[in-house]
């Protein structure tokens, strides 16, 4: 019924889709796609999290100045998803570079389909 509570649960939507858009494509470089996929599922979860406690009333059982707890989470959360765009544009920008399997052919790390999703996963 809050602006905290209705951007908690845009944070859980949007989270989903990064979840699953990042899990749906190939991963070409595991460090930097695994930092961006532990963000989104650990952001998530913690949204989930922090939405029951004010859905179940914990909130009113625990003694925490919350409008101080809701600033530190979603400014945790900017800063984490913010570095997981910056890692997951820069493994889209490597869509042109090719992977030599042998010498006689080659390919690029992402193919058409991926580095539409990958895109949608960095937006």
């Amino acid at each position: 019924r809050t602006f905290s509570g209705a951007v908690i649960f845009l944070e859980i939507l949007f989270g989903t889709i990064v979840w699953i858009l990042v899990a749906s494509t190939q991963v070409p470089l595991p460090l930097l796609q695994g930092w961006v996929m532990f963000v989104a599922v650990t952001a998530w979860f913690l949204s989930i999290v922090f939405l029951s406690v004010f859905l179940f009333g914990y909130a009113n059982r625990i003694a925490v100045n919350w409008n101080q707890a809701d600033f530190i989470f979603h400014g945790a959360t900017f800063v984490f998803y913010f570095g997981a765009f910056l890692l997951q544009a820069a493994t889209t920008s490597l869509h042109h570079l090719p992977r030599k399997f042998n010498s006689t052919t080659q390919e690029t790390i992402l193919s058409g389909r991926e580095y539409n999703i990958s895109i949608a996963a960095s937006v």
